[in-house]
């Protein structure tokens, strides 16, 4: 029997997903949470063989969750609505063994927690699109400047740590804009925490 932890917040939707992957004759829900505190606490207590994962649940997200999750011997399988190539390069360092999108036709959950459960991964496919279809343009020094300026760095104080001048971090800010084809800098650290290019 392959026993299942779901964490998702919208309560309907976990009703739903608990009564449909217990409808499956070789598969048992053992818990069910609404943040990812609570999976984690579940998951350590239950020790369950999959933990189905939201991404944007409230106290603590999906990743996060899963982040803490990777050394336990439960896999954890992230079902969201979100297709952001960011996520899914967390989803993927967090070590989770599938990645899924939830307008894919119900039977497809069940059908992948069998796969994974022997030993594969598996990833929406438009997601492994996604994550090859761009590399980032930027080099280490211009990710070192957007890094400051989503800290809420000035150019000035960009300048002192990186030991350049003022009209040299100017320079980068204008070519990291160009690059990344936006307008302005916090279009810029959006881009890049969206596309998982913010180490």
């Amino acid at each position: 029997m392959i026993r299942i932890v779901i964490a998702e917040d919208q309560g309907m939707l976990l009703g739903a997903l608990g009564s449909l992957l217990d409808l499956e004759t070789d598969m048992e829900v053992v818990g069910k949470a609404k943040n990812g505190e609570e999976a984690i606490s579940i998951v350590k207590e239950q020790q369950p063989d999959i933990c189905i994962m939201d991404i944007e649940m409230p106290i603590k997200s999906g990743l996060d969750a899963a982040e803490e999750l990777k050394d336990e011997p439960c896999k954890v399988i992230v079902l969201t609505t979100f297709a952001r190539t960011g996520y899914f390069e967390r989803a993927r360092k967090a070590k989770v063994s599938g990645y899924l999108l939830k307008d894919s036709p119900s039977e497809d959950l069940a059908s992948s927690i069998r796969t994974i459960m022997e030993g594969r991964r598996i990833y929406a496919p438009e997601l492994v699109d996604m994550a090859y279809e761009k590399e980032n343009p930027l080099t280490e020094r211009e990710e070192q400047v957007v890094k400051l300026v989503a800290e809420g760095k000035n150019t000035k104080e960009i300048a002192n740590e990186l030991f350049l001048t003022n009209g040299t971090v100017r320079n980068y800010v204008s070519v990291i804009l160009d690059k990344l084809e936006v307008s302005n800098r916090i279009e810029a650290i959006s881009k890049v925490k969206e596309k998982g290019w913010l180490k």
